[in-house]
């Protein structure tokens, strides 16, 4: 009887030992961290990013409606920050804005927009404001498939002026 008790406490003592151990490695960095952040995403933030951007394709490629289609982009490039089709938004985004300001499409800005928001659908600012997300695109995504048109409408659309 002691032999099998002393053992159950041996058994017992080194559990409690190992299981000790181990938060200690962890503190010392010898355990992953867990995930990279930057390789995790939220599946309901990409769920979510994923519906409207699937909205703003079906403006800009279908109905040809511009002004939603960029209002989407917009939306997805401020609500989510990290959605990994960025790229394809940034083009949704810039060639919209480009369309509009060439008057293109077969929905106009509409007449009712409070003059602060009206000011930003002017040919100029569009125009401006295509650049600057078709520029975003060659910039921060060398591979996209979008680049290529981008850089091409960034050469018709000339440099910015000043």
């Amino acid at each position: 009887m002691k032999k099998s008790s002393f053992t159950f406490y041996g058994l017992a003592l080194a559990f409690v030992f190992a299981a000790a151990a181990v938060p200690a490695a962890a503190q010392t960095g010898t355990v992953a961290k867990g995930p990279d952040a930057s390789v995790t995403r939220d599946p309901d933030v990409e769920k979510a990013a994923m519906k409207n951007l699937e909205a703003a394709r079906h403006y800009f490629k279908l109905r040809k409606a511009y002004y939603a289609s960029r209002e989407r982009a917009e939306e997805i490039l401020v609500a989510f920050p990290d959605f990994t089709r960025t790229d394809e938004v940034l083009y949704i985004a810039g060639m919209s804005g480009l369309y509009l300001s060439e008057g293109k499409g077969k929905q106009p800005v509409p007449k009712s927009l409070p003059p602060e928001r009206a000011e930003e659908y002017t040919p100029e600012r569009l125009r401006a404001s295509a650049r600057f997300n078709l520029s975003r695109l060659v910039e921060n995504h060398p591979d996209s498939k979008f680049r290529k048109d981008a850089e091409a409408t960034l050469k018709l659309l000339g440099p910015e002026k000043q």
